[in-house]
């Protein structure tokens, strides 16, 4: 019998959406916000509860288990991550979460990381990523990229992690002690399962395959493109380039050049993307014509969920005033494991 403690936090990310499954960039950063599971593995039965759900899960890994009916809902990840990290040994346990489920900040990737860290995960940092992200596939058929993992894994205290997909290459960018990051929720739910997120992969899949990787494509071959390929080639490539933008801006502590940048990608991503909503725009312009607000933008793949914003410190004392739901959150470190 051993007992364990995993705690993985969320992620939000400050710039650079729908970018990483097509090899570009990426600025984000793990938050104060997360799940922990406590618990002790023996026997060979996982046996879970939730404080932020209801229903226990019970799983036998001794007999084969259909992921797709699994209940409660939430079972689904970590029965995947079972299925991926075939275990012998069981786990009973509670799991506390303070990252709001559907808001876009990467809950369900911080479950399946720490169900895999409490089952005895033993692997490189990035096999747990490659690992999380097959078991998000499998437990709801979304084939996302590995932001959401990468920044949960390697997160760092007091940073943000400048992430290049096309080589998996990391550098760290210290974060300015007289910023905020204000995530706010819109009060819409996010389900990438009902959402168009697989049509916009494909699409950047097909215009790569056209003229090339994206996040590198120059002006004239994205205009070659027929809509909307065009459109969508356009987001990948100016967006990278804000990405590499914001870093620079960020280590020269340019919160007003950072928070510009923010707004202008929340833009391409609602005009050129069309993955925002009337009251993620709604909530964008609140925001930023609010006084110490730098910028704002819809945060994770769009289609609900949170607005993170870049603020002078203090300047939103209560995130809860705007909509009920909100978070002053800190770039944190990233999963660990204690036993």
């Amino acid at each position: 019998m051993t007992a364990v403690t995993v705690q993985a936090p969320g992620r939000v990310n400050l710039i650079g959406d729908h970018t990483d499954y097509a090899g570009g960039l990426a600025l984000p950063c793990a938050i104060d916000l997360g799940i922990t599971i406590r618990g002790e593995r023996n026997g060979s039965v996982i046996k879970l509860v939730s404080d932020a759900a209801a229903g226990t899960l019970k799983l036998d890994l001794t007999s084969s288990f259909d992921i797709a009916s699994m209940q409660p809902p939430w079972g689904r990840y970590v029965a995947a991550v079972a299925s991926e990290l075939e275990p012998t040994i069981g786990l009973q346990g509670i799991l506390r979460s303070t990252l709001p489920i559907g808001a876009g900040l990467s809950s369900s990737a911080a479950l399946e990381i720490a169900t895999a860290l409490a089952l005895g995960f033993e692997g490189e940092p990035m096999e747990l990523a490659l690992l999380s992200q097959r078991a998000e596939l499998r437990a709801v058929g979304v084939p996302c990229g590995l932001l959401d993992q990468s920044a949960i894994i390697f997160g760092r205290a007091n940073h943000a992690l400048l992430i290049d997909f096309s080589s998996m290459s990391i550098e760290y960018v210290a974060f300015p002690q007289n910023l905020d990051i204000v995530i706010v929720h819109s009060g819409q739910e996010r389900a990438l399962v009902d959402s168009q997120y697989q049509d916009r992969r494909e699409a950047c899949e097909q215009a790569a395959q056209l003229i090339g990787p994206l996040s590198h494509a120059d002006k004239t071959s994205i205009q070659s493109l027929d809509e909307p390929l065009r459109r969508r080639a356009r987001h990948v490539a100016t967006e990278c380039q804000r990405v590499r933008d914001a870093a620079f801006a960020l280590r020269n502590s340019d919160g007003a050049a950072v928070g510009k940048l923010m707004t202008e990608s929340h833009r391409s991503l609602r005009d050129d993307f069309e993955v925002s909503t009337a009251l993620i725009d709604q909530l964008v312009d609140r925001l930023v014509a609010r006084p110490g607000v730098f910028g704002a933008r819809v945060t994770g793949a769009g289609f609900g969920g949170c607005v993170v914003a870049l603020c002078e410190s203090g300047a939103i004392a209560d995130p809860n005033e705007l909509t009920g739901r909100g978070w002053i959150v800190h770039p944190s470190d990233g999963a660990t494991l204690s036993a």
